[in-house]
C-alpha cells in the first residue's frame, strides 16, 4: 500500500490533520495491507516518527504500532513485544482521546486498537509460556479500561459529539475478555454504566446485539433465566438472518434456558441451524424418559461442556423428573401417592439403579423447586399434594 515509510507516515498526518478517524484506524490495523510492506518493520522507528508527526499521542501510537509490525515480522514472531508495543499504543490513544476534550472523531482508532490488542493478548496466551493462564488477557482488560473511563466520563460534550458513544463497543470488548477468563463478576460495573447511560438505546445495533447476548449469557449463569430469555430472545430476533453463525450461537443458549421455563422449541427452528440434539433433549423431557435424557447428555458431553451449557442442561433433569411423577399422579388420580410408585416408574424409563432414598431426595429437591407442591410424609412413604395446581406451571417456578 505504501512504498516507505515517508509515505505511509504522510498519510498518517493527513488522517490526523484531517480529524479522520476511520483512515487513522486503518493506518494503525493489524488487519490492513500495509501490515505486508517490509519497510514499515523498524525495531527502533521513534526519531523519524518524530520527525514527519506533529501530534504528540499520534507520535507514540504509530512508533509503538510500527514496533508490533517489526516484532510480528520476527521468525518465530515476538508476540510478547508485540502485545507489550500495543498495549503502548493504546496507552498512546487514551492520552489523544484525554486531549480531545470536545470531539469523539477518534473512536474508530480506539475501536481498532483496542481491537488488536485483545487479539494479541489471545495470541499471547497461546504461544507464550510461563504465563498464569488468562494474565495476558486480564492487564489487556486494564488497558482498555483506561480507554472506557475516559469515554465513561466525558460528560461535557454534546451527545453527537461524546465519547460515551464508544462505550458499548469496549464493553462488547471487555466482555469477551471476561467470558473467556471467567471472570464474570467484572460485567456487572460495566452492565451498570451501559444501563445508567442516556445513549443505551442509540448505540449501533450491532453493538446492541452483542451487548444483549452477553448480558443474557451473564443472567443466565446467575440463574435469572426471565432476564436471559428477554436479552438473548432480542439478540436473536435482531441478528440479521445472514448471520446464521451468530444466530445458532446466540440459539445454543436460548434454547435451554426457554427449556427451563417450560417452553419446548420448535424442530423446524433446530433444523434450520443445525441444533437436533435440543430436539432430542426436548422430546426425552416431554416424556419424563430419565434415561433417554441421561443417555443423550452422556453422548453430547463434550459438545455441551465446550459450549459451556452442560450445567445448564443437567438442571433440565429436574424438570424430566418432574414430568415423569406427573404422569404417576395423572394415573393414579389422588392427592396421596406411594413414593414406591415413583421409584417404578423411575424403573419403568430404564433407571434401574436407583433406591427408595434416593427417589425421596429427588421429590424433596423438587418440592424445594417449587416444581412439585406439597410435602412427605415419611411415616406413611408418601407424598402429598396440593389439591390446587400440584405441578405448577414451570414459568412460574
Amino acid at each position: 500500500m505504501f512504498g516507505s515509510v515517508n509515505n505511509y507516515l504522510s498519510g498518517v498526518l493527513r488522517a490526523a490533520e484531517d480529524d479522520d478517524g476511520d483512515n487513522l484506524a486503518t493506518f494503525l490495523s493489524l488487519r490492513d495491507i500495509h501490515v505486508q510492506n517490509h519497510n514499515l518493520y523498524i525495531a527502533q522507528p521513534e526519531k523519524l516518527v518524530e520527525r514527519m508527526l506533529k501530534r504528540t499521542s499520534m507520535d507514540e501510537a504509530v512508533s509503538a504500532h510500527l514496533k508490533v509490525l517489526y516484532n510480528l515480522a520476527q521468525e518465530p514472531p515476538n508476540y510478547m513485544d508485540a502485545y507489550t508495543q500495543q498495549a503502548a499504543c493504546c496507552s498512546a490513544v487514551v492520552k489523544l482521546l484525554q486531549q480531545l476534550r470536545d470531539e469523539n472523531w477518534c473512536l474508530p482508532l480506539m475501536y481498532r486498537v483496542c481491537l488488536d490488542l485483545r487479539y494479541l493478548a489471545q495470541a499471547c496466551e497461546k504461544h507464550c509460556r510461563g504465563f498464569t493462564p488468562g494474565h495476558i488477557l486480564e492487564k489487556a482488560a486494564d488497558c482498555m479500561m483506561a480507554c472506557f473511563r475516559v469515554c465513561a466520563a466525558d460528560g461535557r460534550a454534546s451527545e453527537e459529539d461524546t465519547k460515551r458513544q464508544g462505550m458499548m463497543n469496549l464493553v462488547n470488548q471487555l466482555f469477551k475478555i471476561y467470558f473467556r477468563i471467567n471472570k464474570l463478576h467484572l460485567c456487572k460495573p460495566l452492565i451498570r454504566a451501559i444501563e445508567n447511560c442516556s445513549l443505551k438505546d442509540t448505540f449501533p445495533l450491532p453493538e446492541q446485539i452483542t451487548y444483549k447476548y452477553f448480558v443474557g449469557r451473564r443472567a443466565m449463569f446467575d440463574s435469572n433465566y426471565r432476564q436471559a430469555v428477554d436479552d438473548l430472545a432480542y439478540a436473536f430476533s435482531h441478528c440479521p438472518e445472514r448471520f446464521t453463525s451468530n444466530k445458532r450461537l446466540i440459539l445454543i443458549y436460548l434454547v435451554p434456558v426457554k427449556m427451563l421455563l417450560g417452553y419446548l422449541p420448535r424442530k423446524s427452528l433446530l433444523q434450520r441451524y443445525d441444533l437436533l440434539l435440543f430436539h432430542d433433549l426436548a422430546l426425552a423431557l416431554k416424556a419424563g424418559n430419565v434415561n433417554k435424557f441421561d443417555e443423550i447428555v452422556r453422548e453430547q458431553e463434550l459438545v455441551l461442556i465446550r459450549s459451556g451449557i452442560y450445567l445448564l442442561v443437567e438442571k433440565l433433569k429436574f424438570i424430566v423428573y418432574r414430568n415423569l411423577f406427573k404422569k404417576v399422579f395423572v394415573i393414579r388420580q389422588t392427592h396421596q401417592l406411594d413414593m414406591d410408585d415413583f421409584l417404578t416408574a423411575l424403573r419403568f424409563v430404564g433407571v434401574t439403579d436407583i433406591s427408595l432414598d434416593e427417589t425421596h431426595c429427588i421429590v424433596a429437591n423438587l418440592i424445594y423447586e417449587g416444581k412439585i407442591k406439597g410435602y412427605m410424609s415419611h411415616v406413611h412413604n408418601k407424598l402429598v399434594v396440593s389439591k390446587q395446581n400440584p405441578f405448577p406451571p414451570l414459568i412460574s417456578t
